[in-house]
């Protein structure tokens, strides 16, 4: 029934009410197909603050995935590739996502297997910092691969 009542147990739809009216509080149901139905007796008003406290202490806990995108023609210099590489560390320790794209245009889809060795290549380097979630698959004239940020200890 609730936590201030001397002995709880099985009681007439108006005998709870009564019981509830006469400490001041609000009778609740809180399984309605149980049988019988379970109430208790509680502070109606205390309780939501309570749920909506812990909805909001649960959403401050959640981690909030930001992806960062990192595009890549399929003939990228070493000095490109080495730039971008630093970038895409930087966003694994922020812990944030890793989306590495290889963006073909034209006639260039010929060089796709340059693009997925480009792509590997970049997920190798990245090892110490994150994981590839996938190997690289090409949709449309763009390549792409998701590289998630290690677990920190």
């Amino acid at each position: 029934m609730g936590d201030n009542i001397e002995n709880p147990g099985v009681y007439t739809l108006a005998a709870a009410k009564k019981m509830a009216a006469d400490l001041g509080l609000d009778l609740v149901e809180i399984s309605a197909k149980a049988v019988p139905p379970v109430c208790k007796i509680l502070d109606y008003q205390k309780y939501l603050y309570q749920q909506r406290k812990k909805a909001k202490e649960m959403k401050q806990n959640s981690t909030k995935i930001v992806i960062k995108e990192i595009r890549f023609g399929p003939n990228t210099d070493e000095h490109d590739f080495q730039f971008k590489l630093k970038h895409a560390q930087e966003f694994l320790q922020e812990g944030s996502k890793v989306k590495a794209s290889v963006f073909f245009r034209g006639r260039s889809i010929q060089f796709s297997d340059q693009g997925e060795k480009l792509l590997l290549r970049f997920a190798v380097e990245l090892e110490e910092w994150g994981r590839a979630e996938n190997m690289p698959k090409l949709e449309g004239k763009r390549m792409i691969m998701m590289i998630a940020p290690l677990k920190k200890k």
